[in-house]
C-alpha cells in the first residue's frame, strides 16, 4: 500500500499535464507532453539536469528509453537546448534564434529566423560550421558588419539536411575533394582515397556526405554515382535533377502499378458516363506537345455560345492515396526542361491512356458552359464523359487556318475550319469580356531552343503568341473560375489559385517610380487589376513601354494554392482554381476529385489542405528554379565560342554590383559588373532602378540600350561576363 501511494504521489504533477489523454491515444502511454515539460522547465527558473528532470515527472525506468527519446526529440527541434553542463534550457528563456542557414558562394552566409523578421548575417567562420540549407539555433550578437547587418553565432546544430550532393570531383596534391554543384554550399568535401569508387577527377559525381563540417574539420564524403563528364550532352539536365533534389526515377512499386493498367479504354469503364464522341472535340497544343490534357469544341445555338472543355480524366485512374498518387504529390508537377521531360505520371498514363490522342477513346471530365454574345457566363455544368479526339492540331496550324483559310493548313482540316472560326468567334467574345474586366495582359518573350546532334544550343528564337495561343488560353480560364465557382458554391475545401496584390512597399516604391515619369497608379491604397491594366494601356505606345511594365511586373507577388480563396489579382477574378492539367499538375488532380466527390454527394478530404498548397507551391517553384538553371547553363555553353563578340542588348536589372543585360535575338542574359563602368562613384537608387555616377552624371537605368562585349563565360557559376563597347555609354543626367 505505502509503494502505491508514493508512486502516485510522484505522478501528481504529471496529472496537472492538460495534453495527458492526447499523448495516451496517440502513443499508447501518457507520457509528459512537449508542452508540458516546456511549462516545468519553465517553473524551474534555472536550468536542470535531465536525471533531476525525469524524477521531478516521475518517469519509471519502463519509460526512460521513450522520455529520453522525446527530449532528444525537442532538441532537434530547438525547443530544448543542453548548456555546457549538460543541463536542459528552454531555448526561448536564452533569447537564441532558432532559423534555416542561407549559404552564399562567397563563403558568407544568412540566417533565416523562423518567426520571421531580417535575416542575421554569418561570418565566413561560422559557416565553416554549417552548410546551406542547414537548421541551426543562433545567438544574436552585438556586432554590426560594415553593412550594418547585425552578425550572430550557432550555437547548435539542429539538422544536418545535406546528406547527398552532386558535384565535381578534383585532385590536389593527392587530395580529393568534391565541389558541389549549388554553390550555396562553398565548402569542400573531402574524399578519402577508398571512398573514390573508381571515379576520375573532372567528373560529375554524386557524394554521400558521412562526416558534416565542424568547427575545424571539413566535410567528408563518400561516393555513390558517377555521372560523368562535365560537358557530355545531357549532363547538365542530370545535375540540375540532383541539385534540386527532383523525383525523377519511378519507384518500384509505381513501375509495378503501371504495368495493370489496359492499352486502351475498356467497356466497364464507360458506366456512368456521357457519351460526346460525335462532337469534333480537338487539342490544340505546341508542335512540341506530348500529353494532351484538354481538348475544346463550340457550337452556336442562338446568339449564344456552348463551349465544352474537355480534361483528360486522370482521377479514374489514380486513386487516392495509392502508390501512384503518392508519387504525384511527392512530384508536384511535371517538370520541362529543353529536349527532356520529367513527367509527374508514369508514361503509360502521361502519354497514353490520359492522353487525349486523336482518334482513339478518352475519358475525361466536362466543364460544359453556355456564353452569351456579351460574353457573360449563362450556365455551367460538370459530368464525367467518354470522347474522341477528330485532330491534333497545333497553335501554328490553328493560327494558318484563320488568317489563310485557302491555304494548305485549312483544306488539309476543311471540316474543322468551322467549328475553328466559331471557337475564334467565342474567344473575341470572351476577350473583350476580359478587358472589361480588367485583367492583367504583360507582353512577355518566351524563348525556343533549337539543338543540334550533340545536344547543345544551335539557335535561340522568340516565340511569338498568336490568337490560337490566346483562344485556348481563354478556354482554360473560363473552365477553372467555372470550377471554383462550383466548389465553393458546394462548400468543397480546394487548393484556390490565388495571386496578391502588391504589398505597401512595393505599391510605394511602384507609385515614386511612375512618377518620375510623369505617370501615376489610380487604386488608391488597394489598387485592383483593372488600374495596372489602365496604365499598361496607357504606355504601350511609349518608347519605354518595356521598362515601365517591367517594374510594373515585378511589383506583384508570385501566384500559389491555397485554400484561403483571395482571389486572383492578375486575372481579375474573385475565385480561381486549377482544373485543365491534371496530367502534369497534381493540384488540378485534387480538383477532379473534389468535383467528383460534390457530385457524387460527398466531401473530399485529402488531408491537411493548407500543407497540401504549400508543398504543391514549393514544388512547382523547385521546377522553376531547375528548368533556369539548365537553360542558364545550355546558354553559357553556347556562348563559350563568342568571346570577344559585341552584341546589342537591353538593361534587364540595376544592382549595386552592377548592370544585368540581355542580348537582342538571342535573349542571353549577362552581368556588366560596376567596376567595368566609367570611372566613377555610381550611386544605387533601388526605387528608380538606376545607377548615377557622382562626378560625371553618367546614368544606367533599367530598359536603357547598350552596346556590349562578351568577355567571359564561367559554366561552374553560370556566369557571363560583359563589358562596355566603345558606344556602349551611359546617359547624361544633370540631376
Amino acid at each position: 500500500m505505502s509503494i502505491k501511494r508514493k508512486r502516485n504521489k510522484k505522478n501528481q504533477l504529471r496529472e496537472l499535464d492538460p495534453f495527458l489523454e492526447r499523448e495516451q491515444a496517440r502513443y499508447g502511454q501518457a507520457l509528459p507532453s512537449r508542452e508540458f515539460i516546456l511549462e516545468v522547465l519553465e517553473k524551474q527558473g534555472v536550468p536542470i539536469s535531465e536525471p533531476k528532470l525525469v524524477k521531478l515527472l516521475g518517469i519509471t525506468p519502463e519509460e526512460s528509453e521513450f522520455f529520453h527519446r522525446r527530449l532528444s526529440a525537442m532538441i532537434r527541434e530547438g525547443q530544448i537546448i543542453c548548456n555546457r553542463k549538460g543541463d536542459i534550457c528552454v531555448t526561448d528563456k536564452l533569447e537564441l534564434v532558432k532559423g534555416t542557414v542561407l549559404g552564399h558562394s562567397d563563403g558568407f552566409g544568412f540566417l533565416a529566423p523562423d518567426e520571421g523578421g531580417a535575416d542575421l548575417f554569418l561570418s565566413p567562420r561560422e559557416m565553416h560550421k554549417v552548410l546551406h540549407g542547414d537548421r541551426v539555433i543562433a545567438r544574436v550578437t552585438n556586432i554590426v558588419d560594415r553593412r550594418g547587418r547585425q552578425e550572430c553565432r550557432i550555437i547548435r546544430v539542429l539538422e544536418s539536411v545535406n546528406t547527398q550532393l552532386v558535384g565535381r570531383l578534383f585532385e590536389e596534391h593527392g587530395i580529393f575533394f568534391v565541389v558541389a554543384e549549388d554553390k550555396r554550399v562553398n565548402q569542400d568535401i573531402l574524399i578519402p582515397k577508398e571512398n573514390i569508387m573508381g571515379a576520375h577527377a573532372g567528373q560529375v559525381v554524386m557524394v554521400r556526405i558521412i562526416q558534416q563540417p565542424r568547427e575545424h574539420a571539413q566535410p567528408i564524403g563518400h561516393i555513390i554515382e558517377i555521372l560523368g563528364d562535365y560537358a557530355a550532352p545531357g549532363m547538365e539536365i542530370e545535375i540540375a535533377l540532383r541539385k534540386f533534389d527532383l523525383p525523377h526515377e519511378f519507384p518500384p512499386e509505381v513501375e509495378q502499378n503501371s504495368v495493370r493498367f489496359p492499352k486502351k479504354v475498356l467497356k466497364k469503364d464507360l458506366a456512368k458516363r456521357e457519351d460526346i464522341r460525335h462532337l469534333p472535340l480537338v487539342t490544340i497544343d505546341s508542335e512540341t506537345a506530348r500529353d494532351f490534357d484538354d481538348a475544346v469544341y463550340c457550337q452556336q445555338e442562338g446568339k449564344d455560345y456552348r463551349l465544352f472543355v474537355a480534361i483528360a480524366d486522370v482521377s479514374h485512374y489514380v486513386r487516392d492515396q495509392d502508390a501512384l498518387d503518392r508519387e504525384a504529390f511527392n512530384r508536384g508537377n511535371s517538370v520541362y526542361f529543353p529536349r527532356r521531360v520529367i513527367p509527374m505520371l508514369p508514361e503509360v498514363l502521361s502519354n497514353g491512356l490520359c492522353s487525349l490522342n486523336p482518334q482513339v477513346d478518352r475519358l475525361c471530365m466536362v466543364c460544359e458552359m453556355l456564353w452569351s454574345a456579351r460574353g457573360e457566363l449563362v450556365e455551367y455544368r460538370f459530368y464525367p464523359a467518354v470522347m474522341l479526339s477528330h485532330a491534333r492540331l497545333t497553335y501554328n496550324i490553328v493560327a494558318g487556318m484563320l488568317d489563310q483559310p485557302k491555304e494548305s493548313a485549312a483544306r488539309e482540316h476543311a471540316p474543322l475550319l468551322p467549328h475553328i472560326r466559331l471557337l475564334y468567334k467565342l474567344f473575341k467574345v470572351l476577350n473583350k469580356s476580359r478587358i472589361k474586366r480588367g485583367a492583367i495582359d504583360f507582353e512577355t518573350v518566351e524563348t525556343e531552343m533549337v539543338f543540334n546532334d550533340q545536344g547543345k544550343i544551335e539557335q535561340i528564337y522568340p516565340v511569338k503568341r498568336n490568337d490560337a495561343h490566346r483562344l485556348i488560353e481563354e478556354c482554360m480560364l473560363a473552365a477553372n473560375v467555372c470550377a471554383a465557382d462550383f466548389l465553393q458554391k458546394h462548400e468543397q475545401p480546394v487548393l484556390y489559385r490565388i495571386h496578391e496584390g502588391p504589398t505597401d512597399e512595393k505599391l510605394l516604391a511602384l507609385r515614386d517610380f511612375l512618377k518620375e515619369f510623369g505617370l501615376q497608379l489610380r487604386g488608391g491604397d488597394k489598387p485592383q487589376a483593372k488600374d495596372y491594366a489602365r496604365t499598361l494601356d496607357h504606355i504601350k505606345e511609349r518608347a519605354d513601354a518595356q521598362l515601365l511594365q517591367t517594374v510594373m511586373l515585378r511589383s506583384l507577388s508570385q501566384a500559389m494554392y491555397s485554400p484561403d480563396n483571395i482571389g486572383h489579382f492578375g486575372l481579375a477574378y474573385e475565385m480561381y482554381t486549377h482544373f485543365t492539367s491534371p496530367i502534369r499538375r497534381y493540384p488540378d488532380l485534387l480538383v477532379h476529385r473534389a468535383i467528383k466527390a460534390v457530385l457524387a454527394g460527398k466531401q473530399y478530404a485529402p488531408g491537411d489542405w493548407h500543407e497540401i498548397g504549400k508543398h504543391c507551391s514549393q514544388t512547382e517553384r523547385r521546377a522553376d528554379e531547375a528548368t533556369r538553371e539548365v537553360q542558364s547553363w545550355l546558354k553559357c555553353f553556347y556562348m563559350q565560342d563568342k568571346i570577344g563578340d559585341c552584341f546589342d542588348g537591353v538593361v534587364t536589372g540595376v544592382t549595386a554590383f552592377g548592370l544585368f543585360v540581355t542580348l537582342n535575338e538571342i535573349y542571353v542574359e549577362g552581368l556588366v559588373y560596376i567596376s567595368e563602368l566609367p570611372s566613377d562613384y555610381f550611386q544605387h537608387d533601388a526605387v528608380k532602378h538606376i545607377l548615377r555616377g557622382e562626378r560625371s552624371g553618367i546614368s544606367f537605368r533599367l530598359g536603357d540600350k547598350l552596346r556590349v562585349k562578351l568577355v567571359r563565360v564561367d559554366l561552374a557559376t553560370r556566369k557571363i561576363d560583359f563589358i562596355l563597347a566603345d558606344n556602349g555609354m551611359g546617359k547624361k543626367s544633370g540631376k
